[in-house]
């Protein structure tokens, strides 16, 4: 790939909004093109961010020339569809996380990526902030001696409307797809894929979950503790303790933010802060440039094998408590 990447969107949701502003504060990126099943939808899109390109479907946003890479931002249960209809027009594909509904899902996707040689990547936005860059590099480093446990939170608190994502069955609502990704994911970045999983949870009044705590048992006898709820505004922390130090993750964990780093006699031994610019969107973003002018089809960062992962995680998580989303199989 030279030049410019050219963008199109599917869907035109709150996180297409975002990621629209997002892009735009990166010099080698474009966003060309938008796509929603209504038109008008589409329009007004594109009419707000100057977009070339409006079309009043997907399949007409996938076979847009102009487009080199397609950013799939729908609901959950349509990450599936809209994904495999990018790549089967030969398209990159960033998909909004969860990566898909199940791992039975991320199995056929990623399997069709890699027999077509394209790229695929979940949109786990928060792997990419500068803050987790340098929490890997200090975890590579070692200076954390021996990791014992993995701490982190996602709660936010939602008035209860049944006809809200959050809330509504048929969207893949609940407290677990939407936010407990992001603690599952980050323990998955940082002790590898569970060896166990231990869940509790709770309905909301829909039937989705409406708190979800996980208990996930890693190698080398680490653990996670994880929860996430829609009920409440939590502390939004994270931590990763280790048997020399330890890392403070200050709140809100998942968005751009800070960090300390404790020893074990509590000094600080690092403090991290970064300026704040946009909403952070944009690294996952620039990832991907960077990932297709290197000729690679999937991210060393967020690899496709990992995202299958922590899905088959969140299946067990939900085979646990009982949560299982209307028309779905395996």
């Amino acid at each position: 790939m030279t030049g410019r990447l050219r963008w199109g969107i599917i869907g035109t949701g709150g996180i297409a909004t975002a990621f629209a502003r997002d892009l735009a504060l990166l010099d080698d990126a474009e966003l060309v093109a938008v796509g929603s099943r209504a038109p008008g939808t589409a329009e007004a899109f594109g009419a707000r961010f100057d977009v070339a390109h409006r079309h009043g479907s997907y399949e007409a946003l996938v076979a847009d020339p102009e487009v080199d890479a397609v950013y799939v931002s729908t609901p959950h249960p349509g990450h599936h569809a809209a994904t495999r209809l990018a790549l089967e027009a030969g398209k990159a594909v960033l998909c909004e996380k969860p990566f898909m509904l199940n791992a039975r899902e991320a199995d056929d996707v990623v399997a069709l990526a890699r027999a077509r040689g394209l790229f695929l990547m979940e949109a786990m936005w928060t792997r990419f902030l500068p803050h987790m860059v340098r929490i890997r590099e200090i975890l590579a480093a070692g200076t954390l001696g021996r990791l014992v446990t993995v701490q982190a939170d996602h709660g936010q608190w939602f008035a209860y409307d049944p006809a809200h994502r959050l809330f509504a069955p048929e969207l893949g609502g609940g407290a677990l797809l939407d936010l407990g990704v992001y603690p599952v994911s980050f323990a998955s970045s940082v002790l590898g894929p569970p060896l166990t999983v231990t869940a509790v949870s709770d309905p909301a009044q829909t039937g989705v979950d409406g708190q979800t705590s996980v208990v996930l048992r890693c190698a080398g006898g680490t653990q996670a503790v994880l929860t996430t709820t829609l009920w409440a505004a939590g502390p939004n922390r994270a931590a990763i303790v280790g048997t020399d130090a330890r890392i403070e993750v200050d709140a809100t964990w998942y968005v751009p933010t800070s960090f300390t780093v404790w020893s074990r006699d509590d000094e600080v031994l690092e403090r991290y802060d970064e300026p704040r610019v946009g909403h952070g969107l944009r690294y996952q973003a620039a990832e991907v440039a960077r990932c297709l002018r290197a000729g690679l089809t999937e991210s060393p960062a967020m690899p496709l094998d990992e995202s299958r992962s922590i899905m088959a995680t969140m299946d067990e998580v939900r085979r646990q408590v009982g949560l299982v989303y209307p028309g779905e199989q395996g």
